[in-house]
């Protein structure tokens, strides 16, 4: 029988949940609500919804590969940012199947058997897979109050080190890196080291001290990706759509591992139309706000350790095992996520999620 290559046995899979009705069909419950995955419980933007529509009202389209090069995507990126200030044009952007999709297409480009990529413990998951898929060493850095420790992973760089990922805000934790400590770890980051900074939950950060990755960094031609995606504050998980910032020459080699019609067309309208909806992207940040101060009061009066967030999920870290307060959470009909042996994350939803996942604590802790 054939075998894997042992790094790649080295790879834990991403298990993701199962469906609601199933879950509802083994416990023997019904109304679960899920509160695992930081979708926007506002859905999509209503203008997205319309485009989908028409792209759909001739089924013939569907007969039609994607636009593999993302056109009008990307011009609605450059009309986007250059309106803010950013001096930028189609060749500094990529388009991906989600962010997820490109943070493996920048560590096959720059990451070989044996080279390192530098992380945060307690980050998404994926970077370390990624590395690990090609052969290379992931350095996973202890984080300090629940945030990633810049100056570690900045220590931690050797010659062998290829890429640095940084998500701000992070996920599962919900923190960020301020300005001043982002910058002072650029500065000392070397030459020929590629600094990914995953900006998934970006549009949900308010924190004024955010760093300004694009207008210092990559405008001053650091070698620094910017990953965000459609799929959280624009509510489009389901399709499917990211993007890369960085200069031409970075999009440049990522793009020789691109697979073509990687981002589906009903991605592509959807993203455009998403982006000209400022008004429905306010809507979603105005519920996460509300539903942060709500979920923090409650958890305050409840006694329920929290750290507060910039993203739209809060990390609840336990004194014991998480596994059985998801369990019994689950019982109840709220999904939560475990990140971890001792921590659970839950998604800021609606005002009616987020009062039944308290009602639904509080008769389990």
């Amino acid at each position: 029988m054939i075998k894997a290559l042992e790094y790649v046995k080295k790879i834990r899979p991403y298990l993701p949940g199962k469906p609601i009705k199933e879950l509802e069909r083994e416990l023997g419950i019904s109304g679960c609500i899920k509160m695992a995955s930081n979708e926007n419980p506002a859905g999509p933007s209503p203008k997205a919804v319309a485009a989908i529509n028409k792209f759909m009202q001739d089924m013939m389209e569907l007969r039609r590969y994607p636009d593999g090069s993302s056109y009008y995507l990307k011009e609605a990126l450059v009309k986007k940012f250059s309106g803010r200030g950013l001096d930028v044009g189609p060749d500094n952007f990529i388009i991906g199947n989600g962010s997820n999709e490109l943070l493996n297409m920048v560590t096959r480009t720059y990451v070989g058997p044996g080279d390192e990529g530098v992380m945060s413990v307690n980050s998404f998951v994926v970077y370390s897979m990624a590395v690990t898929s090609v052969g290379g060493i992931p350095r996973e850095i202890p984080q300090k109050d629940y945030t990633h420790d810049l100056a570690a992973m900045a220590d931690a760089i050797t010659p062998r080190t290829k890429i640095v990922f940084v998500a701000n805000p992070n996920n599962p934790t919900g923190t960020i890196n301020r300005r001043d400590e982002f910058d002072a770890f650029m500065k000392r980051v070397p030459e020929g080291v590629l600094v990914v900074m995953d900006e998934a939950y970006y549009e949900f950060a308010t924190d004024p001290e955010y760093p300004d990755t694009l207008g210092t960094h990559f405008a001053g031609g650091r070698d620094i990706l910017v990953l965000r995606t459609f799929s959280k504050a624009y509510g489009l998980a389901g399709l499917r759509a990211g993007y890369g910032i960085a200069k031409k020459e970075i999009i440049d080699d990522i793009n020789r591992l691109r697979e073509p019609f990687n981002c589906n067309s009903l991605a592509q309208e959807a993203a455009v139309a998403a982006l000209e909806d400022e008004e429905h992207l306010k809507y979603s940040l105005h519920i996460n706000e509300e539903g942060k101060k709500y979920l923090y009061r409650e958890l305050s009066a409840l006694g329920v350790k929290y750290v507060r967030t910039e993203a739209n999920f809060i990390y609840l870290p336990l004194e014991g095992d998480a596994a059985p307060l998801y369990d019994k959470l689950l019982r109840k009909g709220v999904i939560v996520r475990p990140v971890g042996p001792k921590a659970l994350r839950v998604t800021v939803g609606t005002e009616y999620k987020n009062r039944r996942f308290i009602e639904a604590l509080k008769k389990c802790i």
